[in-house]
Parts: C-alpha cells; sequence; structure tokens
C-alpha cells in the first residue's frame, strides 16, 4: 500500500497509537469524513468544469450557421476521345 511495507505500517500504527492513544477512533473518523467532504469537494469541481466545457462546445455547433465550401464535382467526358489528337501524339513521338 502507497510502496509502504508491513514493516514501516506497523512502527506508523504505534506512533499513532502512542500520540493519539484513547482518541485514535473519534481521529480516525474525523480523518475519514474530512476525506470524503474533499472527494465531495472535487467532485463538485470536476461537475463544474465539465459543464463549462460542454455548454461551450454545444453553442459554438448550435450558432455555426456558416456553409463550408465545396470542391467542384468530377464530371466524365460525354464524347469519346477524338482519333486526331491520338494520331498526332503517334506522329510526335515517332519524330
Amino acid at each position: 500500500m502507497f510502496g509502504i511495507g508491513p514493516v514501516q505500517m506497523l512502527i506508523v500504527g504505534a506512533v499513532a497509537l502512542l500520540l493519539f492513544g484513547n482518541r485514535l477512533p473519534s481521529v480516525a473518523r474525523s480523518l475519514g469524513k474530512s476525506l470524503t467532504e474533499f472527494k465531495k469537494g472535487m467532485q463538485g469541481i470536476q461537475d463544474e468544469f465539465n459543464d463549462a466545457a460542454y455548454s461551450t462546445s454545444q453553442s459554438q455547433v448550435e450558432h455555426n450557421d456558416r456553409d463550408e465550401p465545396k470542391a467542384p464535382r468530377f464530371e466524365a467526358p460525354t464524347s469519346p476521345p477524338r482519333e486526331e489528337v491520338a494520331q498526332q501524339e503517334e506522329v510526335s513521338t515517332a519524330s
């Protein structure tokens, strides 16, 4: 647990028992409550952050009425290739 071995945990437990004695259960209880309140506070902050992030992104999407530019469509040739052009190419390559 947290990189602490069993021997170190026993030493920490013995020191806590010497320091707090009879009050150890109440100290542990108050420490647990403090940790719970801290987690609730962190969750509240995270919820507020997520609400702000998602509301900003959705409002940008809703207000984006601009049309995207479109590329021209490809249109296939409707007539077959002319034979004159093919013959001229043959003559020019033969020379």
